[in-house]
């Protein structure tokens, strides 16, 4: 899929996750054209444990459930960047660990002559944007088929996340 158009109609714009291209601009100079393209979307990891079962199944509880999330990027080769989201979901009935569902879902990207300055954002927001989708998917359908009722995750505002987690690395 490719997010950028080699064709802009001229005086208009095209935003991407903050990467603003303006077709005046690109048309007036020779300077590259910006790319970024998905070449997969995978299931990295997941893992399922079930400390307390099967005792945990005759409760009539419905699991309190707690979350966490991260985000890594990294080099594959030249203009080609895996970025992986993590999530990590705990239910718990009564102060007893019911399950604990992680999960890794990665993608692969082509990105291309795209502003360093823009690249950490398209790492941190735009990729994760696409890739949690399948993650919640995943982590539900694990969820529901270890017994438990679905668990649906809300949806994450990953332009909060990036910006938290730059503030947290500081």
């Amino acid at each position: 899929m490719t997010i950028f158009s080699r064709a802009l109609k001229p005086l208009t714009a095209v935003a991407f996750f903050g990467i603003l291209l303006s077709s005046a601009s690109c048309a007036a100079d020779s300077t590259p054209k910006p790319v970024f393209e998905i070449q997969r979307v995978y299931l990295k990891e997941l893992e399922l444990k079930e400390p307390n079962s099967p005792a945990i199944f005759l409760e009539t509880e419905q699991p309190k459930i707690s979350v966490t999330a991260s985000v890594e990027s990294s080099p594959i080769s030249a203009d080609i960047y895996e970025v992986v989201v993590g999530i990590v979901v705990t239910g718990r009935i009564k102060n007893k660990v019911a399950f604990t569902v992680s999960a890794k879902e990665a993608g692969i990207f082509h990105i291309k002559d795209v502003p360093a300055i823009q690249m950490h954002t398209l790492h941190g927001v735009g990729c994760p944007n696409i890739i949690y989708p399948y993650l919640r998917a995943n982590i539900a359908d694990a969820i529901t088929r270890a017994g438990f009722p679905p668990v649906h995750l809300a949806e994450i505002n990953w332009e909060t996340y990036y910006e938290q987690e730059k503030k947290r690395k500081k």
